[in-house]
């Protein structure tokens, strides 16, 4: 399987996953990530784990905690989960959230199904790899200094066990991204209706729609539903100021690093990393702005071909739908999201 294919992969929920891990967990410095067996509609992926970071049980867990405590934030007002609501598709149902000073991000926050597989991560990809964005929304939005943060976890007893046995030493800025990482990686929009083949007959006829019609499918690849790729559909093109995305992240690194920009930089202004269609019934508002509140406005936008502009992709075309295939595009998307339970919270240490 290519890396592009591996990409696509999605993970087992936190519950699954941890029944399916061995009993005894990989140590510290462990050379490989244990076998699992992935959900239903993804059978044949795997999970790219870094080396350095296995993927086990204690760290799943561990990680699971510090996702939900506050304590992890500068102002002990802001956990991971105030950006990443489960029952909102691990977003937060805002178009902009707030920072943890109160100032507005210019970017929505995005869902986590599936992020384990995307190896750019933010709506731009400036973030190589889970670990390296974490590490960079606990600074930046929850304006955490890791250090203290770990000292203060060094002085709670259950934290300081946890991270004593599953990561071979206290609790450190390093090891919390670690783990952290270990238990974002399980999160997954798996074994939905669609998966289960419990879709229905207009979701079946949708997704001939999806790819055969609107033809979708050329950037919104099975089974993750994206092909982890940027493109530009004009989103944040038609305000005052365009948000120039990719393009400008690949022309911003190059120049601190003195040299010329890759010749894709122009064609990428504008350009914003395809989202997972897993799940998106749950995460809405939409696209990088949050500016459809709804996934019909949302299919919509994109059904019309998005909004011209210089640098529009050359794969987006109007598709004209009758409004009974629109009705069967949308059920096909509904099938892909998971039902709304209530997400069990961990007991913190």
């Amino acid at each position: 399987m290519n890396r592009t294919m591996r990409a696509w992969a999605l993970t087992l929920g936190t519950g699954a996953l941890l029944a399916a891990l061995p009993q005894r967990p990989l140590r510290a410095g462990a050379e490989r990530a244990p076998e699992f067996k992935p959900p239903r509609g993804l059978e044949d992926m795997e999970i790219p784990v870094p080396a350095d970071n296995p993927l086990t049980a204690g760290r799943i867990k561990l990680g699971e905690q510090l996702f939900f405590d506050k304590r992890l934030s500068k102002t002990k007002a802001m956990s991971c989960e105030s950006c990443h609501v489960p029952e909102k598709g691990w977003t937060d149902g805002l178009p902009l959230s707030t920072k943890f000073d109160g100032s507005l991000n210019t970017r929505h926050s995005p869902t986590l199904y599936g992020v384990a597989y995307a190896p750019d991560l933010y709506w731009d990809g400036r973030a190589k790899g889970l670990e390296a964005q974490i590490l960079a929304a606990w600074k930046g939005q929850m304006g955490a200094d890791p250090d203290a943060v770990a000292k203060e976890l060094e002085a709670i007893p259950g934290y300081k066990a946890a991270f004593d046995a599953e990561l071979g030493g206290g609790p450190s800025g390093e090891r919390i991204v670690k783990a952290l990482a270990s238990f974002v990686r399980t999160i997954h929009a798996g074994d939905t209706p669609w998966d289960r083949g419990r879709a229905g007959h207009a979701a079946k006829e949708g997704f001939k729609v999806f790819s055969e019609v609107a033809r979708c499918t050329l950037c919104h690849l099975p089974p993750l539903y994206s092909d982890t790729l940027f493109h530009n559909v004009g989103i944040g093109f038609d305000g005052s100021t365009p948000d120039l995305g990719r393009g400008k992240h690949l022309a911003d690194t190059a120049a601190k690093a003195g040299q010329t920009a890759p010749p894709e930089t122009e064609a990428l202004k504008g350009a914003f990393k395809t989202p997972s269609l897993r799940g998106a019934a749950l995460s809405g508002p939409y696209f990088h702005d949050g500016r459809s509140a709804t996934l019909e406005e949302a299919a919509d936008l994109m059904l019309k071909g998005g909004i011209p502009n210089p640098n529009l992709d050359e794969k987006l075309k109007p598709a004209t739908l009758t409004p009974r295939q629109r009705e069967q595009l949308l059920a096909f998307l509904r099938s892909l999201t998971l039902d709304s339970a209530a997400y069990k919270r961990p007991t913190l240490p």
